[in-house]
């Protein structure tokens, strides 16, 4: 007789083994709980409460600051003294590599943490202010449905396409929707406008959120210009009376959320040479530019015309600062690493929209410079990998 063959796995429960190596890929841009980040900031504060020493130095810590803009008092008192012992004893604490995330649950809470102990990590040499948050930048797909883009004009102009394509998915469509009413009528209350901005920025699909901001336009097209800078409502979300740059940063500073990222945007949108050698790829630049939108220091396109973005305040009457405020000015209006960050990413959007034939669900994989994911590569179709994986299921059935 024979062998019998021994019976082989379910071809239900292998074809799910295998697809579940690929659907991961088009997953939406869900909020990260803190036990997915490398060592949270809460759950260092955690693990630092648990030790009796580490508790008390982070408590006196707590008490050495009157707002998380304010310095350490380092000189001349008793309590700089507590201050800098309790800094040297959080020195070698998990909580000084401690790092939030943007999307993440009790952001919050993190970032108040990350600003506790941050004066602590410069103790004894001067050191400017790092970006709390957590320096990773996933590859995904970007994936859109479009198919009803037929509905539009062959001509009509590509802001208008993206903005259907957010309509499209309900996720966007709804929270496009909330900082739309938030942020229109006489009487706009800024702090909910750009609350609601923020809320758009940190919720939607990074490829929807970028394609309604960064989507390009021809200088000519006057209409097109307007509806993308008309994206973060620049009649609502920007201050009623120009403020000087430096006093809009000092403002800035003193608000956990905003000097997070504002510290983030100087990390990853900062020339590091008179070349223009950018510290960190455009990918990041780009995030740190966008988690701005909804601060104080919230940019916007300046023209109808270009795509030139800059902060709305003013140098004048800087006195004494007035170079420290016109750098601060040009991070912004002339960033090398900023300019070329948003000029590649409307050049992708530009083809993207234009393809000649396109499926009902258009996907496509940006090159990345990390490891690629499982799944699908950005040379195989994704109708090719279904087809592939088939093939093996029936090799192994």
């Amino acid at each position: 007789m024979g062998r019998s063959r021994s019976p082989g796995p379910p071809p239900l429960v292998v074809l799910l083994l295998v697809l579940s190596l690929w659907l991961p890929l088009g997953a939406g841009d869900s909020l990260p709980t803190e036990s997915r980040l490398v060592n949270s900031c809460i759950q260092a504060r955690k693990k630092c409460q648990s030790d009796p020493a580490c508790k008390a130095a982070y408590h006196q810590l707590e008490s050495c600051t009157s707002s998380l803009g304010t310095e350490l008092p380092l000189e001349g008192s008793s309590t700089s003294a507590d201050c800098l012992e309790a800094a040297q004893q959080l020195r070698n604490s998990s909580l000084m590599g401690c790092t939030c995330h943007r999307r993440m649950k009790h952001q919050a809470t993190c970032l108040n943490i990350f600003w506790t102990v941050h004066p602590a990590r410069s103790l004894g040499d001067y050191e400017l202010d790092v970006s709390p948050y957590e320096d990773t930048v996933t590859s995904k797909p970007w994936k859109m449905n479009l198919s009803k883009l037929s509905m539009l004009k062959p001509d009509s102009d590509l802001c208008l396409k993206f903005a259907m394509l957010c309509t499209l998915n309900d996720k966007c469509d709804r929270l496009r929707k909330a900082y739309g009413e938030a942020c229109s009528g006489f009487r706009c209350q800024r702090h909910l406008c750009l609350a609601q901005l923020r809320s758009f920025f940190e919720k939607a699909a990074e490829s929807h959120a970028q394609a309604l901001l960064l989507c390009p336009c021809s200088p000519e097209d006057v209409g097109c210009g307007e509806r993308r800078r008309n994206t973060i409502a620049p009649s609502c979300a920007l201050p009623s009376e120009v403020p000087n740059c430096l006093d809009l940063r000092s403002f800035c500073r003193a608000d956990p959320l905003c000097r997070s990222r504002l510290m983030d945007f100087q990390t990853h949108c900062h020339p590091m040479d008179i070349l223009g050698t950018c510290a960190t790829e455009q990918s990041r630049c780009l995030r740190a530019y966008m988690g701005l939108i909804g601060t104080a220091m919230t940019p916007n396109f300046i023209s109808k015309v270009n795509a030139s973005v800059a902060l709305s305040c003013t140098c004048r009457g800087s006195g004494n600062l007035q170079d420290e405020c016109e750098q601060l000015e040009r991070s912004f209006s002339h960033n090398p690493c900023l300019t070329e960050a948003i000029a590649a990413k409307m050049r992708f959007h530009r083809q993207l929209i234009s393809q000649d034939q396109v499926d009902s669900t258009f996907s496509v994989m940006q090159q990345q410079t990390h490891s690629p994911a499982i799944g699908p590569q950005p040379g195989l179709p994704v109708l090719s990998f279904f087809v592939l994986t088939l093939f093996l299921l029936q090799t192994l059935w």
